[in-house]
């Protein structure tokens, strides 16, 4: 029945009217969580000097598609257009960041530090906290290839999950140098290296090390996948004596140390390292980080170092560090810790006029609290006043100015507290001041 299609004015007519599996709306305080988040998140930008851009939804396949990872390439929303090229919606915001870096901005001085936010698609398998259409605020520091670039963008992370009162979150850092680095110099190929570390993004290590033929490298696999911990000194001290024999994975040891150490030195971050850690994009070089809560099992942002994607495109050699928070996944997280779910912004209040002669002098009433911070929602039903407050207690207003014509002639208003249903005769100049405590 819901694929059912009726026929009106020579126009097919859906019979359901249900989202788009994957798809949702976001309404009053679900909505109003999004909006905080990206507010904080626009807030954050300002603060650590990057300058928003905008980015179509669609891109080129060929674009999306250069170094996404084979996975994300399966379950991008992929179509033709009218001018038969292929093109799919953005499964994330990277590769339409380097396209414009590419290309725009392409003799602008560096670092460019770009933010953007916005909904992003990939054809999963919806469950909490993942959707087939989700939000993302997205960070980008292009330019710089030295530690302390890193270094931002994970205090800047960190910024912005204690600017909206998160607690007890921990970031997991590793570094794909070093498995790149030992695959490599045992003869890996580079797509089969791509392959070890999907599997290892999904802890299929077992799967992952039956990709690797040499002994020598499963070997050193299985030692980095049981070493992990919190204290960073101790256990990149322990990858260097793993690594010993292999420069290019002992050099990503070293940059990871160096990261770690201006961290510790400029913030107090929950750090675990885990060295067997991989991240889904193929593109990362370098330094990569995801952030939890206790509570959930899912990360809320990540990202890391891609040093080459620049030049995939065209470009000139430009190293780069970015993360992407999942905005979905952080409401999730304020919800369950109570953060901000159900904590409203300001006081919500119905002003009611008791006829209709009352209007005008009532709405002057309603924009003398607005303008005080006050957010009001004014009778435009013309219900009775039982009505209205039945409706105001619906709507979860925390009080209701009742306007009489023989309190406005005292210069006065009944107010209304809807939780405690006292009500007191309150003179109007002091309404605002009551009302806001």
């Amino acid at each position: 029945m819901n694929n059912l299609l009726l026929y009106w004015g020579g126009y097919c007519m859906p019979t359901s009217l249900q989202p788009v599996r994957g798809m949702r709306d976001l309404i009053g305080e679900e909505a109003q969580i999004f909006t905080t988040i990206l507010g904080k998140a626009r807030q954050t930008a300002e603060c650590y000097g990057f300058c928003e851009v905008v980015v179509p939804h669609v891109e080129s396949f060929e674009l999306l598609s250069a170094k996404s990872g084979e996975e994300i390439r399966q379950r991008m929303f992929i179509f033709k257009d009218l001018g038969e090229r292929q093109v799919a919606l953005r499964p994330e915001f990277t590769a339409s960041i380097a396209r414009l870096v590419t290309t725009v901005l392409r003799n602008e001085p560096k670092p460019l530090r770009l933010f953007s936010s916005g909904t992003v698609y990939r054809y999963d398998e919806p469950q909490k906290g993942r959707y087939r259409e989700f939000w993302q605020s997205n960070f980008e520091l292009m330019g710089s290839s030295r530690p302390e670039a890193d270094a931002e963008i994970v205090l800047l992370t960190n910024a912005l999950m204690a600017s909206l009162g998160l607690e007890g979150y921990v970031f997991k850092i590793g570094h794909i140098g070093v498995i790149r680095g030992i695959l490599g110099q045992d003869g890996v190929d580079e797509k089969t290296q791509n392959a070890v570390l999907q599997k290892m993004d999904k802890k299929d290590y077992d799967a992952a090390l039956e990709l690797v033929d040499s002994e020598k490298s499963r070997s050193m696999l299985e030692g980095l996948i049981t070493l992990k911990g919190n204290n960073w000194r101790e256990i990149v001290n322990q990858m260097q004596i793993y690594v010993a024999n292999y420069p290019i994975a002992k050099l990503a040891v070293e940059n990871l140390g160096d990261i770690l150490g201006l961290i510790a030195e400029s913030g107090d971050l929950r750090v675990e390292v885990e060295p067997a850690f991989a991240r889904g994009l193929e593109y990362y070089t370098g330094m990569i980080f995801e952030i939890y809560v206790p509570q959930l099992d899912i990360a809320l942002g990540g990202g890391g170092r891609y040093d080459r994607l620049i030049e995939v495109f065209g470009g000139d050699a430009t190293p780069a560090v970015g993360c992407a928070h999942g905005i979905d996944r952080v409401a999730i997280a304020l919800q369950t810790q109570k953060a901000i779910g159900g904590k409203k912004v300001t006081k919500k209040v119905a002003v009611i006029p008791i006829t209709e002669a009352l209007k005008p002098q009532a709405l002057r009433i309603a924009q003398q609290l607005r303008l005080a911070g006050v957010a009001v929602e004014f009778e435009v039903m013309g219900r009775k006043m039982v009505k209205a407050l039945e409706y105001a207690d619906k709507r979860k207003s925390d009080y209701a100015v009742i306007v009489g014509e023989r309190e406005l002639k005292d210069g006065t208003v009944m107010l209304k507290d809807l939780s405690s249903r006292q009500q007191n005769i309150i003179a109007i100049e002091k309404l605002a001041e009551t009302i806001t405590g």
